[in-house]
């Protein structure tokens, strides 16, 4: 339907249709009239499996092969001497940020470089472990002991996690004027074992900000693809989930909901700091009030001081108010109100009955589009989904 590609023009009109009064800022053939198309219904203990943003891990580098112990002999020549070769190094474990990849629910707790082989006769070497490459999403923090000591950010970015071990010596190389004839030979050695933690910072082109229960989740799912738990009972969010938005000119934008924060966020009240973290790397804000609540504007100014508390800075990004819950009554008499407060350009829109959706997709590409020409000016390339 047209106004699943935000391409249509604005004209404030209220269509009635069917005896019920519909609130949107489109024309009446693009409003959107019918209810949202029904997704299988999860529970958020499972999409556990679907979205994780933090992970241990235990990293093992492969163990180097042992130096090979031999002499040479052949007819005529029974005494060549030691021809022992030395060991190969054993592999690396290395972290690769890989843009195709969006959740640590593939990085598994344990991983293992590939051994080197042992050294063998004729002065040969034995070959060197092949490295072990582990897929991570682009915004993995590598954290061990609480300190940062990886970030990686850039698509193809790479981080050592665990060195392999170095290869033995063969008796060749302990070969000397005083020792002739070696029969000493070394083991190769263990390889660098650790323990990281990797977290994940979503990289989102526009994150949903809101208190609980204002109706994120329920907008992810009426834009996108996305299916976090919704339910007609009070509940929040327990995990970050991203819904692509797609344009018909192919573009694709990135909406995290994060999920619902609370007073008191950035002293890590409840599970405030993270949740916090996705927000940081998101390229502009959606902040989604309830309008059916006295004075919503008081919930944006605590979202805003929330952020900037966190981080300096970070309630000054690109944003737009979403006024929720519109078919409610008292919602329409707070709209008014709530645009006299705020200096903010506001969406009033029903995520649960799809009103007035084809607005907030024309104004989310006008942020898409202002973001990419930034990055595109700096000599930056914008990050794509």
């Amino acid at each position: 339907s047209p106004w699943r590609w935000g391409l249509l023009p604005l004209s404030p009109v209220l269509p009635e249709r069917g005896g019920r009064l519909f609130f949107s800022t489109s024309c009446a053939r693009c409003s959107k009239n019918r209810r949202l198309r029904q997704k299988r219904v999860i529970s958020e203990r499972k999409l556990t499996r679907y979205f994780v943003d933090h992970r241990k891990v235990r990293v093992v580098g492969g163990q180097g092969g042992g130096g090979g112990h031999s002499f040479y002999s052949e007819p005529r020549k029974i005494f060549g001497g030691p021809d022992g070769g030395n060991g190969g190094d054993g592999g690396n474990v290395i972290l690769k940020a890989d843009q195709q990849v969006k959740s640590l629910s593939s990085v598994l707790p344990f991983y293992q470089g590939f051994h080197g082989e042992r050294g063998g006769r004729k002065n040969c070497y034995g070959a060197n472990g092949a490295c072990l490459y582990v897929k991570v999403p682009v915004g993995t923090l590598v954290k061990e002991d609480g300190k940062v000591v990886a970030d990686l950010t850039q698509h193809g970015e790479e981080y050592v996690a665990a060195y392999g071990g170095a290869g033995g010596k063969g008796n060749r190389f302990f070969l000397s004027n005083e020792n002739r004839a070696p029969t000493f030979f070394t083991p190769g050695e263990p390889g660098q074992e650790r323990v990281l933690h990797l977290e994940l910072k979503t990289t989102a082109h526009a994150g949903l900000v809101g208190f609980p229960n204002v109706g994120k989740s329920s907008l992810l799912r009426a834009i996108s693809r996305a299916r976090p738990a919704v339910a007609a009972y009070p509940f929040t969010t327990l995990n970050p989930h991203v819904g692509i938005v797609q344009y018909q000119d192919y573009e694709q934008v990135a909406v995290a909901d994060i999920p619902g924060l609370i007073k008191g966020a950035h002293q890590n009240r409840g599970l405030g700091m993270s949740f916090l973290r996705h927000i940081e790397r998101c390229r502009f804000l959606l902040y989604v009030v309830d309008l059916s609540v006295p004075q919503p504007w008081i919930q944006l100014e605590d979202l805003k001081y929330e952020l900037e508390q966190y981080q300096k800075g970070l309630s000054e990004r690109p944003c737009v108010v979403i006024g929720n819950k519109i078919d409610l009554a008292e919602s329409r008499i707070n709209l008014p109100l709530l645009k006299e407060q705020i200096g903010d350009r506001v969406i009033a829109l029903s995520a649960l009955k799809g009103d007035n959706l084809e607005e907030l997709f024309l104004h989310l590409r006008e942020l898409y589009d202002t973001y990419v020409k930034t990055e595109q000016s700096r000599g930056q390339s914008p990050v794509k989904w």
